[in-house]
């Protein structure tokens, strides 16, 4: 509701300047003679300066009535016949009302080629002016819809990717919950209790277009925390995060970084050989470092399925929509150590 309010404000300003300066270029252009013609009628050249205020009226006429009737109305409509005369009838109109003001106002004035060149050329010229303007709009406004239709179909792909990672990610919440059950184990309840803020941020937070960065890392110490209650010290954790006076005033999209530790949970435990995790990250200015890594063995990761792979691929493809040419991703299996690095600017 603020961004519509944001839009509605920045909208009606910018029409507001449009309409300020369309006022300000035809009073400068009424006002002409008696800035630049010489006294007693303000003339400019063999014409008082009446007759040019007088015919500044009538080009203001050409020109909207071109720019904003006959133009869109039948030439957009591809009635090309009926626009051609149209814009015929509009400038022999013009012409014959200079034309009969000059006679019967000043019937002293002889029409002569130096009086006649401020009748027709006039208003052939500010034809043209408003056959360009009109072009110009046009293809402002269609540059504006298609960033329109570009905003909505990103915001439709946004949607659509948080939607396939908050049940993938209970998916994972709940299968680490299902075998805690089987131990019976005494950290059911306090997993339950993160798994209730979990599901709060997901459900609330998550829904902005970003969040200030230590949300984003609460969120994630949340989930840390709920996998230290399952693995205890079965599984070794390295955790390096920055401090909330580093991480003030940064936001971030929601929900992007905890898909790669997901991923390491998930294939770096089981029937893993002394499992390790480890978490990093740091800031440096504005460029968020963030480095997951988790030993890895193919052969005995009884976790990998058709299902597999969806949370990093979707990760990616938030990447790439959001953060285009700002980010690096660097994803790499060595030594039976599997790590990724993420290098992202915030602004």
């Amino acid at each position: 509701m603020a961004t519509q309010t944001t839009h509605k404000h920045l909208w009606f300003s910018l029409k507001t300047v449009f309409i300020a300066i369309h006022i300000l270029v035809w009073t400068a252009l009424l006002t002409l003679p008696y800035y630049v013609g010489s006294s007693p009628q303000y003339n400019i050249g063999p014409l008082p300066g009446l007759f040019f205020i007088f015919a500044g009226l009538i080009h203001a006429a050409i020109f909207y009535t071109h720019a904003y009737w006959l133009y869109p109305k039948l030439l957009n409509s591809h009635y090309w016949l009926l626009y051609i005369l149209s814009v015929i009838l509009l400038l022999v109109l013009s012409f014959q009302l200079k034309h009969v003001f000059l006679v019967r106002w000043f019937p002293d004035i002889t029409l002569t080629f130096a009086t006649n060149k401020f009748i027709y050329p006039p208003s052939i010229g500010i034809f043209v002016v408003s056959l360009i303007y009109r072009k110009v709009i046009d293809r402002i406004n269609r540059e504006k819809k298609l960033k329109e239709q570009r905003a909505a179909q990103l915001d439709s792909e946004l949607k659509l990717l948080r939607s396939q990672i908050n049940p993938h990610f209970l998916f994972n919440v709940l299968t680490s919950l299902v075998s805690l059950a089987r131990k019976k184990s005494d950290q059911l309840e306090p997993s339950l209790l993160r798994l209730s803020d979990l599901m709060q941020y997901m459900l609330y937070e998550s829904q902005q277009n970003k969040v200030p960065l230590i949300q984003e890392v609460d969120y994630l110490k949340s989930y840390i925390a709920l996998q230290q209650l399952r693995f205890g010290n079965d599984v070794p954790m390295e955790i390096m995060l920055p401090r909330a006076e580093e991480m003030d005033k940064l936001h971030i999209e929601p929900m992007l970084l905890v898909p790669f530790v997901e991923n390491a949970f998930k294939h770096g435990t089981g029937w893993i050989n002394e499992p390790i995790i480890t978490i990093q990250l740091t800031l440096q200015d504005e460029m968020l470092h963030f480095n997951v890594s988790n030993k890895y063995d193919r052969s005995l990761d009884t976790n990998k399925d058709k299902h597999s792979g969806i949370g990093l691929t979707n990760v990616k493809t938030r990447l790439d929509l959001l953060y285009k040419n700002r980010y690096k991703l660097n994803i790499k299996e060595d030594d039976h150590l599997f790590t990724v690095t993420l290098l992202l600017k915030l602004t």
